[in-house]
């Protein structure tokens, strides 16, 4: 894993105030503490590109529809390739009705 390379004492104090947050509103009131506003928006738009990259939609359309560059896009992609599954993992919580990713490329773990 990529984060490997930065475990230590003040990622896990990160990850576990995160794991505290009891619902939307403090999730919100900590990230406006933590992040700026740009940070927050290329985090969202980043789950939202995985979002449709779940659904099947083309890079064009993830593009209009979020404004991400192919880029962006591309390093999802990735992710869902070759990462350790928890885009499609937290968007099936999310939305359990919905399909599960289904690479079209080799090398998935």
């Amino acid at each position: 894993m990529q984060v490997d390379k930065i475990r230590g004492h003040q990622t896990d104090q990160l990850f576990k105030a995160v794991l505290e947050l009891k619902n939307i509103e403090e999730a919100y009131a900590f990230f406006d503490d933590l992040c700026t506003i740009s940070e927050i928006q290329s985090l969202a738009q980043r789950f939202e590109v995985a979002h449709l990259l779940r659904l099947q939609k083309t890079y064009e359309t993830i593009k209009d529809q979020t404004g991400a560059s192919t880029a962006t896009i591309s390093r999802v992609r990735r992710c869902f390739d070759y990462g350790n599954d928890t885009y499609d993992e937290m968007l099936g919580r999310l939305y359990p009705d919905e399909p599960s990713f289904k690479p079209t490329t080799k090398g998935r773990r």
